[in-house]
């Protein structure tokens, strides 16, 4: 079973990667995602989202699409919940803070429940490469409510009225 950097068990086909910055005198640039990596399947599109802090952006998953997330701004909490039938991970959960200091891309598998949201009192931005472009007039998006006693998860103080 893959494990993070700090040992704990992964939900089955999601990658973590450790993004490097190169820095020198004028700056610093930072690789996210290569063709040339195990962890890239495909480019749908980019996008990024915001989320205000105390709102929670999810539950959702997709039937074809993968995500891979970066946080570019401020400090995200993403959460995965592995619900599919027959998976070595069924039921486990991953939570990633993601920050620029805390650099890492998340790779979120096809069927496996996402959300995400600000944390530290600040709005935050997360980047997206999804391998598949947005179909407007067919989403592959699957919503599940973010406060769903079948995902054993507890998203904190959150503004459960505004969050979905």
């Amino acid at each position: 079973m893959e494990t993070d950097s700090r040992g704990r068990s992964l939900i089955d086909g999601v990658w973590v990667k450790q993004l490097k910055p190169i820095v020198d005198e004028r700056g610093k640039l930072m690789e996210l995602l290569r063709s040339d990596e195990p962890i890239f399947e495909g480019f749908g599109q980019s996008y990024v989202t915001f989320c205000n802090p105390r709102i929670v952006k999810g539950w959702h998953y997709h039937k074809r699409q993968v995500d891979h997330f970066v946080c570019l701004g401020g400090e995200a909490k993403v959460v995965l919940y592995d619900s599919r039938e027959g998976s070595k991970t069924h039921g486990l959960v991953n939570e990633f803070i993601l920050s620029l200091a805390h650099s890492v891309l998340v790779k979120v598998p096809t069927y496996v429940l996402h959300g995400f949201t600000a944390v530290g009192g600040h709005e935050a931005m997360v980047l997206n490469f999804p391998t598949a472009v947005y179909n407007y007039s067919s989403p592959d998006e699957f919503r599940k409510d973010p406060f769903s006693p079948e995902i054993p998860y507890d998203w904190g103080d959150v503004d459960r009225r505004l969050s979905r």
